[in-house]
C-alpha cells in the first residue's frame, strides 16, 4: 500500500515535471506573430565558466531560447568555426557530465528554455535512459540531433519522450513529400536548414524557404525555425517574415573564438541586435498565409 503511494507520488511529480519543461518550450512560440531569436553555443568553450556566463549574458540580451552544444569529436554537420569551439572544449576536458554541470549551474539563475543539440554517438554511449533523465531533472527541453535520420528518430524518441524532451526535427531543401513527412511527426518546433551543406556564416541564402515553410504550414502547426548560415540582422529578420524564428550559432561562436573568456560583453550586444531585428519581423507566421 505504501509503495503504491510512493509511486502515485513520483508519477504525478514526474508529469508536473513535464509539464513545467513542455510549457517552456510552448512560451517561446505561443503569441501569435512574435518571432524568436534562438541562439547556440559550444559547452565548454573556452571553459565551463565562461560557457555560463555566455548563456546568462544571452538570456539577459533577449534570447528566447538557448542551444547548447554537447562537443563531439565527429561533428558532421558543422563547418569550420563549430569545428574548432567542439576541438577547444574537448581538449579542455570538457565532458557530458561536465556540460549537465554546466546546465546546473545556469539553473540556479534562469529558466530560460535550454535544448541541446548533440550527436548520436555521445547519447547513446551515456545511455539514452540515464541522459534523458539527467535532462529532465535539468528541465532541458529538447534536443537536435543531426545525425539520426527520420526513418531512425523512434530510437531515441521512445526515451526521450518518456522524459519529457522533444526530439526536434531538421527539414533540409528536398522533396515536397519528404518536408510534409518529416513535418507531419515534428514536436516542439522544426528546424528548417536554410541551405544545404554544413554550418557556418553566409553572405546570401538562396533557398526558395518560403516554399519549404508553407509546404510545412500544410501539414502541422508546430512552429518553425529556419538556421544555418544567419549572421547580419537582415539575414534574421528575413527568415523571422516567413517563419517563426530565426537560429544563430557560428556567428555567436566566432566571437567567442575571438574573444575568448572576455566574450560575454560583445555576445550581449550581438544578441540583442538580432532579436531586435527578429522583433520587428511580425507580419508572417503560423497563424498567416504566406503568399
Amino acid at each position: 500500500m505504501k509503495t503504491g503511494k510512493i509511486e502515485e507520488i513520483r508519477i504525478e511529480e514526474i508529469e508536473e515535471m513535464e509539464t513545467d519543461t513542455m510549457s517552456k518550450l510552448e512560451k517561446v512560440f505561443d503569441t501569435p506573430n512574435k518571432k524568436a531569436f534562438i541562439g547556440f553555443l559550444t559547452a565548454g568553450d573556452p571553459d565551463a565558466d565562461s560557457t555560463v556566463k555566455f548563456i546568462l549574458e544571452m538570456d539577459k540580451a533577449g534570447a528566447d531560447l538557448i542551444e547548447i552544444g554537447i562537443p563531439f569529436s565527429d561533428p558532421t554537420a558543422e563547418g569550420v568555426v563549430i569545428q574548432e569551439a567542439n576541438i577547444r572544449s574537448l581538449s579542455n576536458g570538457m565532458t557530458t557530465d561536465g556540460v549537465f554541470e554546466i546546465v546546473k549551474r545556469v539553473r540556479e539563475q534562469s529558466e530560460i528554455p535550454l535544448v541541446f543539440m548533440t550527436y548520436v554517438n555521445p547519447v547513446f554511449h551515456y545511455g539514452y535512459e540515464k541522459f534523458f533523465t539527467k535532462c529532465e531533472e535539468l528541465g532541458i527541453s529538447a534536443i537536435i540531433i543531426p545525425d539520426v535520420p527520420y526513418e531512425e528518430k523512434a530510437e531515441v524518441e521512445a526515451p526521450a519522450q518518456t522524459h519529457g524532451v522533444k526530439v526536434i526535427s531538421m527539414i533540409a531543401p528536398t522533396s515536397e513529400s519528404r518536408i510534409r513527412q518529416i513535418a507531419s511527426e515534428a514536436e516542439g518546433f522544426i528546424y528548417v536548414v536554410s541551405s544545404m551543406g554544413v554550418t557556418g556564416v553566409r553572405s546570401e541564402i538562396k533557398t526558395d524557404l518560403p516554399a519549404i515553410v508553407e509546404s510545412i504550414r500544410a501539414v502541422t502547426d508546430v512552429p518553425c525555425a529556419i538556421g544555418f548560415g544567419i549572421s547580419t540582422p537582415e539575414q534574421a529578420k528575413a527568415m523571422a517574415s516567413i517563419s517563426d524564428g530565426a537560429i544563430v550559432g557560428s556567428a555567436i561562436v566566432k566571437i567567442i573564438a575571438k574573444y575568448g573568456k572576455d566574450a560575454a560583453p560583445y555576445i550581449g550586444e550581438y544578441v540583442k541586435s538580432m532579436k531586435d531585428a527578429v522583433a520587428e519581423q511580425t507580419t508572417i507566421g503560423r497563424y498567416d498565409t504566406i503568399i
